[in-house]
């Protein structure tokens, strides 16, 4: 990285924002300038290891080479023709991405929120054409704690009441049923039912891993009632947990994948909802669209992501490094941590809420030069980059063990 050019401190630029910037959000008071690899800097030039990943939008770190050569090469060319006309990165990106993901077809979009209200909009679409359902009578079942965006339809299936409260009258057709529970999952499925849509990790909730056999009961139990298994693969997806997909460690195939986040690879949003042609063959011209979705530049970042996970490096480096992450966090149990969940390289710690909250750890961390992010209470997610070290690993979890000491 270059050497920090003073212009404003950044406490100015946080005062700056304040009376600009709605306060949708509660950020950590460091003020990024730039970044490289696992590593920003703020506008003082005081780095920082970072151990969130932008929620697993940098998966394969800030300003990856090829993901930054892709998205060159392709700003010298072309940058959005919509999707009035075709043009020559689409096809290349949407083979090469279903192929990857073991199905058919691919819908692409811009941010993770538009991959789940389109996948809400082709499951309700097939459940009319397909299934029978009759008009304006499909249901969706998902779990309890989820996290699937803040548009309003998403957060009418919420139960997250900070992500409802005042924002009602909300959008019907959702059932909630409690998450890893695969009898009550069994009782809220009937005719009408045209999809399940669950997170195979609740990232939001505290990185929650359901009990082994529960992403099978899911699939089974939707074969079986002639729907559709929905797996928003998001935060979970794209080598994060040390394989492609969350949903692989039980050997499982969704009828439908929402992707997101790392899919840009921290240069554009791009998402996608991938599924199989008899779902996805349902939409007709004129029917769902987006300006952005598709977009070339999208297209050449997207491709080179798929080019990376292809070689099957950052799996693999997610499952060994995971080790190293759990074992760490092992040693701190019963020393400030009260448990913790992990797979891949992403943890959700539940830290003594004696020694503080999620959010004063954070800031604890921040202070020691290491960035991460509460979710509820006294729980902090850890998510680094995937290109992390195993040296720079063992010392963000030296750096979490001295702030709980």
């Amino acid at each position: 990285m270059t050497a920090a050019v003073r212009t404003h401190s950044s406490a100015d630029l946080i005062r700056a924002e304040e009376p600009v910037l709605a306060h949708n959000y509660h950020p950590l008071p460091v003020v990024v300038a730039r970044a490289e690899g696992t590593w920003v800097e703020d506008v003082e030039g005081r780095r920082y290891l970072d151990m969130l990943a932008g929620y697993s939008a940098l998966n394969f770190g800030h300003r990856h080479p090829a993901l930054i050569e892709a998205a060159h090469r392709q700003l010298d060319r072309l940058t959005l023709t919509s999707r009035a006309f075709h043009n020559d990165k689409l096809a290349e990106f949407a083979e090469r991405l279903a192929k990857l993901t073991g199905l058919d077809m691919v819908l692409p979009m811009n941010t993770g929120a538009e991959a789940v209200e389109s996948g809400i909009k082709v499951a309700r679409k097939w459940a009319y054409d397909v299934k029978g359902v009759p008009a304006d009578r499909a249901t969706i079942v998902v779990a309890a704690e989820n996290f699937h965006g803040r548009t309003t339809t998403i957060v009418s299936f919420s139960t997250d009441e900070t992500a409802r409260a005042g924002f009602g009258p909300f959008t019907p057709g959702f059932r909630i049923v409690p998450y890893n529970d695969l009898a009550a999952l069994e009782a809220a499925v009937d005719d009408t039912t045209a999809a399940v849509l669950i997170e195979p990790i609740q990232g939001e909730a505290g990185v929650i891993i359901p009990d082994e056999g529960y992403l099978t009961g899911v699939r089974e139990l939707t074969r079986r009632h002639g729907c559709l298994f929905i797996a928003d693969e998001i935060q979970s997806g794209l080598g994060r947990t040390g394989r492609t997909l969350a949903v692989e460690h039980e050997g499982v195939v969704p009828d439908m994948l929402l992707l997101g986040k790392a899919l840009g690879g921290g240069i554009v949003p791009v998402s996608a909802v991938v599924a199989g042609r008899e779902v996805l063959g349902v939409l007709k011209p004129g029917e769902h669209g987006s300006t952005f979705g598709g977009n070339p530049l999208a297209a050449a970042v997207g491709t080179a992501v798929v080019e990376l996970l292809e070689t099957g490096d950052f799996q693999r480096r997610a499952a060994e490094l995971g080790v190293v992450l759990r074992e760490g966090l092992a040693e701190l149990v019963g020393h400030g941590v009260l448990g913790f969940r992990a797979r891949g390289l992403w943890a959700g710690v539940d830290i003594d809420p004696v020694i503080g909250t999620g959010r004063q750890i954070g800031e604890r961390l921040m202070r020691e030069g290491v960035l991460a992010k509460d979710t509820h209470g006294s729980t902090i997610r850890l998510a680094p980059p995937l290109t992390i070290t195993a040296d720079e690993l063992r010392s963000a979890l030296d750096t979490l063990r001295s702030v709980l000491a």
